[in-house]
């Protein structure tokens, strides 16, 4: 188990060029462009919503990935939630190795629970544009999403858009997050605090 520590910001599309111009000063270099693809699992019931977490599979570049996240808390953008994380041979679940791994019983319980009725429910695909920033002595991976969220209900796909900056603690101290969040204040306009994260905007869409 593994302790993310975030800062998400709402980047108004207005200020993408802006916000990318910033980094590439910042990191004194261009960023590293990745497209992700996510499936998000739950049961039709929502069991795993219901116990606050969430399960998706995501295509990288370098093969695909399981992984497996409680909510966490989130204060003026600042999430903390622990998460496992594990490749898989391909876009399917391998939920025995998920709960192998995962060491938080209440959780484990959850998704041992929701394994037999799972369904993909909804997706989130967008580019990531990546640069690793030093502050304050920490690593902070900053990271620029341009997408959507779609959600299939009953034949419709739903879509909404996805641009945002997450600011994720490599190594180091957690203080560092807020100090380079409001350096990048100062800079860009319009940014605001998100405490919603992809998959919590997928149910939201979901749910109409």
């Amino acid at each position: 188990m593994s302790l993310e520590r975030e800062i998400k910001l709402a980047l108004p599309a207005s200020q993408v060029q802006a916000a990318t111009q910033w980094f590439v000063e910042r990191a004194g270099k261009n960023g590293h462009a990745i497209k992700l693809v996510n499936i998000y699992f739950d049961t039709p019931q929502l069991t795993l919503a219901s116990s606050k977490s969430a399960l998706r599979l995501r295509q990288t570049p370098d093969g695909w990935l399981q992984t497996f996240k409680t909510v966490g808390t989130a204060t003026g953008g600042l999430h903390s939630r622990h998460e496992w994380e594990m490749p898989v041979a391909g876009a399917k679940l391998e939920i025995e190795t998920m709960l192998s791994a995962c060491d938080d019983p209440a959780a484990a319980d959850a998704l041992k629970q929701a394994a037999p009725a799972l369904i993909a429910l909804f997706r989130t695909n967008f580019t990531r544009t990546l640069w690793l920033l030093d502050t304050d002595g920490a690593q902070i991976e900053a990271a620029i999403d341009q997408g959507d969220v779609l959600a299939d209900v009953d034949g419709e796909v739903r879509r909404a858009p996805i641009s945002e900056i997450e600011l994720e603690l490599k190594s180091g101290d957690e203080a560092a997050l807020p100090v380079l969040a409001a350096e990048l204040g100062k800079r860009i306009a319009g940014l605001a605090p998100d405490d919603i994260s992809k998959a919590q905007r997928g149910y939201r869409l979901r749910a109409g």
